[in-house]
């Protein structure tokens, strides 16, 4: 085993994991970038600096996952921190459309289930894959945690209140495939608290990246400050949380 920390960030090729990649190197650690495709992982590593490894990971392929499980055990021997920030926003939105104007295609009475399972095989059960390959290494490192990056668009008490302007966009296709992710952190973090593994979920706010078009407000710098927050959280760091930079709770 090496003595420096491992972090994984699964989807750290571009936008706020590859950010997140680089702050976390910047804080010690040996970083490991997670990338469906190997090539664009490699230069995103060579981007971070030499402390980052890039690491064939497709969370849709339960065989990548494995594979990358083996590697990180065979080649460093210990997980520290575990970021799943891989995720999709859609598979069918048009060039051009607008983020609302998609959104009426995706309401529950018309949307495409294999739209919607789509976006939840990456969103959801990929990172339940991801969960239970790394999880025998999470378990043989004292203190480490789990960071499951969601969104403030899949709170149910959020979406509850007529007057969020976000509202009109709640659908099952991302939303509300963040709200099951917000779920299934609830479930890991009550499944390992009493093994100290702190798991938790929180929103990057709307940043400008691939998944939104180039969009949003905020800079990658801005979108991976909380995930890193959280990543360094001390023993005594809460879990089972949902917040926002910087430690802004967002209610489930």
């Amino acid at each position: 085993m090496q003595d420096k920390p491992v972090a994984l960030i699964t989807g750290a090729n571009q936008g706020i994991g590859l950010q997140i990649a680089k702050d976390l190197a910047g804080h010690g650690f040996t970083v490991l970038v997670g990338s469906r495709d190997l090539e664009r992982g490699e230069a995103a590593a060579r981007e971070v600096g030499p402390d980052a490894h890039a690491l064939q990971l497709d969370v849709t392929d339960q065989a990548s996952v494995t594979a990358a499980a083996e590697r990180v055990g065979n080649e460093f021997g210990r997980l520290d921190v575990l970021i799943q920030n891989a995720a999709i926003s859609n598979t069918k939105k048009q060039p051009g459309q607008s983020v609302e104007e998609y959104a009426k295609t995706t309401r529950p009475s018309n949307v495409r289930l294999d739209e919607m399972r789509a976006v939840w095989d990456t969103n959801v059960f990929g990172v339940l894959v991801v969960y239970q390959a790394m999880l025998p290494l999470l378990r043989k490192t004292p203190g480490s945690r789990i960071v499951n990056v969601s969104s403030g668009v899949g709170s149910l008490m959020t979406n509850s209140d007529s007057a969020f302007p976000y509202r009109a966009i709640f659908g099952p296709v991302y939303p509300a495939s963040k709200t099951a992710l917000n779920a299934l952190t609830v479930a890991m973090a009550i499944e390992l608290e009493p093994e100290g593994i702190k798991v938790n979920a929180v929103s990057p706010g709307f940043t400008r990246t691939n998944l939104n078009g180039y969009a949003g407000t905020e800079t990658v710098e801005e979108g991976a400050r909380e995930a890193v927050r959280v990543a360094l959280l001390g023993p005594d760091g809460a879990t089972g949380t949902f917040t926002r930079w910087k430690g802004e709770t967002i209610p489930w």
